[in-house]
């Protein structure tokens, strides 16, 4: 993994962060203190579950290490815009969607290298242990992911205008690159690919599946509603893909750790359809029932 390409990847995650910091407002924020119950349940399912469902799976299913590693860098990586589109399209509630995917974003630029440090040392032999810098990573998710979010909003406020042009553009982007990195894994590991698919592929749709469960149940077990447990349900399982490749290639240097995140990547659109196809009509009968009843 030459400079160039380690460069290349931190600019397409920061254009993607970038994207998202242009959909921001400071209210996604104060949103917290209007909704807390709902931010809370869904920042534990977040940051605490997942990633404890993600060694459960990888365990339990005895994958190889680095099939294994890859997952648990999945899953340190909270959810990008995608899950806010799904969200939207699903008609959820997609202001607590993009206030879970704001507070996650910043709350996980320290989990992350913790969760991924725990499972190397979890799941690597002594002699392969890949142990992150802590500060120096934090410092390098900084870079690439939360300043783009801050400029990104600072664009929003002072030129929004310009933001609202600008918001087509960059989801386009954001899955072009996405696309691209898939592309770039599949050559890179062509004569593997078929049996890293078969060794990530359910490991990567029991997280998906799992987690997007354990989300809407969690969420109306605390009598919140449909449109709101369906927010919970997409941002604890949808991951941030393009995160999870970047790390794994452009900070700890192995492109097969990111094997998991590429699999996820395409599974992911087929069970996020699904969710849409569910949710979508159900949502909307809710809000509009709720709509009648407060007049």
């Amino acid at each position: 993994m030459n400079q160039t390409s380690t460069l290349l990847l931190g600019i397409a995650l920061a254009i993607i962060m970038l994207g998202m910091g242009l959909s921001l407002v400071p209210n996604d924020f104060k949103r917290i203190l209007k909704k807390p119950w709902a931010v809370l349940i869904g920042l534990v399912l977040q940051i605490v579950c997942l990633p404890i469902i993600a060694f459960g799976i990888a365990y339990y299913l005895a994958l190889p290490s680095f099939i294994a590693l890859g997952l648990i860098i999945l899953a340190a990586c909270p959810g990008g815009p995608t899950s806010n589109l799904i969200t939207h399209l699903a008609n959820g509630d997609t202001a607590l969607s993009v206030t879970l995917t704001a507070v996650s974003s910043f709350a996980t630029i320290v989990t992350i290298p913790f969760v991924i440090n725990l499972g190397s040392s979890f799941f690597l032999s002594q002699d392969q242990t890949i142990l992150l810098d802590v500060p120096d990573t934090i410092k390098k998710i900084l870079i690439v992911s939360i300043i783009p979010i801050i400029l990104g909003m600072s664009i929003r406020k002072f030129l929004p205008s310009f933001a609202n042009k600008m918001a087509k553009p960059t989801r386009i982007a954001s899955a072009v690159i996405l696309v691209v990195m898939i592309v770039g894994i599949v050559v890179k590991e062509r004569n593997n690919v078929v049996a890293y698919f078969a060794q990530a592929g359910l490991a990567t749709l029991l997280l998906n599946v799992c987690t997007m469960g354990l989300g809407y149940v969690v969420a109306r077990l605390a009598q919140l509603k449909t449109p709101q447990a369906t927010s919970i349900a997409i941002e604890t399982g949808i991951q941030n893909g393009t995160m999870a490749i970047t790390i794994a290639i452009g900070i700890m240097g192995r492109v097969d750790l990111s094997i998991a995140a590429g699999v996820y990547s395409l599974i992911m659109f087929f069970t996020s359809g699904a969710i849409i196809f569910i949710f979508s009509k159900k949502n909307k009968a809710e809000e509009s029932l709720d709509f009648s009843e407060s007049k």
